[in-house]
């Protein structure tokens, strides 16, 4: 019998382009997926990955061991949503939902939205990782997770395969943080072209919140100078008030200020960015997923109002 753990490894490194990339998206070590896939080779007595300059692609039969296997773990996620249906006929909603979200969305709101549905739907079962958004749509859509949340900024959209369906939540906006002795501290609103010049801290290349900085600076020359990297916006935030940086950094998640700071708005559309719940359409009919995505939708209207 066909192991279904290693297909969905499998697809993993289809979709990542390499077993070191599928085994951070699935959570393992790239020997463990190596061997589940080795597996699979033995149990359908075929090649499935070849080598390929440094990495792997699929041969022929991986491919159609992929393509053919969705419909087949699309039905059996179906088969699960209709078994959590007749499970809760009694008003109780079980079962697991495996949750995906960036940092500051679990600061900001998923804390209290895991707070909220361990109270009322106690048979729920809710795991949850941090993710970047690009990985959080592979992992809902290659079934590994069952819910997303995810942003986008400046309204730049986000490739979404069609198996996934986005939900609109709200929309977040970004200030930039200057020391309160900054020549621009007392201004209303600042503009990109103003703070050409300054020293920036920034998260990683990799992340979007870099690339949407970038793209805040979209026709002015040489900016922005980033000269501190950091993943914690708490540190962003020291390092302004130490007047070694400035910053720009979402309201969501993001507490007070505290003293010696100040947010200030910045102009232009690409200072904000629209958050999202995604799920795959074979789970619409899931109790869990829509008690899950309730609490969601409700908690992230309060934060909008």
């Amino acid at each position: 019998m066909i192991d279904l753990e290693a297909v969905i490894s499998l697809r993993a490194v289809a979709m990542q382009g390499s077993v070191v990339a599928a085994a951070t998206t699935l959570g393992y070590t790239p020997s463990a997926v190596s061997q589940q896939v080795k597996r699979l080779e033995k149990e359908t007595g075929v090649a499935l990955l070849e080598r390929a300059g440094r990495g792997v692609v699929l041969t022929e039969a991986g491919t159609r061991l992929v393509v053919a296997s969705t419909p087949i773990l699309a039905d059996l996620e179906r088969l699960r949503a209709d078994l959590h249906v007749t499970a809760a006929e009694d008003a109780r909603v079980v079962g697991e939902i495996r949750l995906a979200a960036f940092s500051t969305v679990v600061r900001g709101l998923m804390t209290t939205v895991l707070t909220d549905l361990a109270e009322r739907h106690p048979g729920l079962a809710l795991s949850l990782r941090e993710s970047e958004p690009w990985e959080s749509i592979a992992l809902v859509a290659s079934g590994q997770r069952d819910l997303g949340i995810v942003h986008r900024w400046g309204g730049v959209a986000l490739a979404m395969p069609d198996q996934v369906v986005a939900t609109p939540l709200f929309t977040d906006a970004a200030d930039v943080i200057l020391r309160t002795d900054h020549p621009l501290a007392t201004r209303d609103v600042v503009h990109p072209e103003e703070l050409a010049g300054e020293k920036w801290v920034a998260t990683f290349e990799s992340t979007i919140c870099r690339q949407w900085l970038r793209r805040l600076f979209d026709g002015v020359p040489n900016a922005p100078r980033i000269v501190h990297e950091s993943m914690e916006f708490e540190n962003h935030l020291e390092l302004a008030r130490a007047g070694l940086a400035v910053a720009l950094i979402p309201r969501l998640g993001r507490g007070e200020l505290g003293p010696g700071v100040v947010a200030i708005p910045t102009a232009g559309p690409a200072s904000t960015r629209d958050v999202l719940a995604i799920h795959r359409r074979t789970q619409a009919d899931s109790p869990a997923l829509r008690a899950t995505l309730d609490s969601v939708i409700a908690h992230a209207a309060h934060l909008a109002s």
